[in-house]
């Protein structure tokens, strides 16, 4: 019993940590936020910290597939159960929730929004990051079955790029300007993927 209970009080630490983390680079960036920083953040002192995660790095990478999780967990919006030819639906029911979610989680941006990603962040989300290409891959692939494979994969990446570059843009609109940029974005989108499907091989 007293092992379960230290392995639960275990628990709430990283989550608290990580929490605080996500709070520090949503504030300040990746490259700005520092470990005394989060410590800080979450209410403990460095040493504390220390004994979870080693560095940055570590941190970036745990929060990063926590994003994983729940986007995982984010219930028809990664579902391919739209069938072809659905990409309206799909845009639908993908858009709006990511965003929702940019703004629920604000360390996501300073993780996955961004081209100009330092190496060592690279290194330490990209386990998340091909997980998300799988995934939106399988949903290009539902809309798009016509896609070559090698096509398919870099449909992908264009489009996790231009929504990559438009989030932050969306987020931190004014609340009542969102929907509009939303809108936006899945007209590029459509535009895109629509003409990639026109000339799939």
């Amino acid at each position: 019993m007293a092992e379960v209970r230290r392995q639960e009080r275990g628990r709430r630490r990283m989550e608290q940590i990580l929490h605080a983390a996500a709070q520090v680079f949503g504030e300040r960036g990746y490259e700005n936020a520092t470990t005394n920083a989060i410590a800080t953040a979450a209410g403990i002192s460095p040493g504390s910290l220390y004994q979870y995660f080693r560095n940055k790095e570590e941190l970036a990478a745990a929060l990063a597939e926590l994003y994983r999780e729940r986007l995982a967990a984010f219930g028809p919006t990664f579902d391919t159960a739209a069938g072809p030819g659905d990409l309206d639906m799909l845009l639908d029911r993908v858009v709006g929730p990511l965003v929702e979610f940019n703004i629920a989680n604000p360390g996501f941006k300073a993780l996955f929004a961004r081209a100009d990603m330092p190496t060592v962040l690279r290194e330490a989300v990209d386990p998340a990051h091909r997980a998300i290409h799988v995934r939106v891959e399988a949903l290009v692939g539902a809309v798009l079955p016509d896609l070559a494979p090698d096509v398919r994969a870099r449909c992908t990446a264009v489009a996790i790029q231009t929504v990559r570059a438009m989030m932050p843009m969306i987020v931190d609109a004014p609340e009542a300007e969102r929907a509009a940029l939303a809108d936006e974005l899945r007209l590029v989108l459509r535009s895109y993927l629509t003409a990639r499907g026109s000339g799939a091989s």
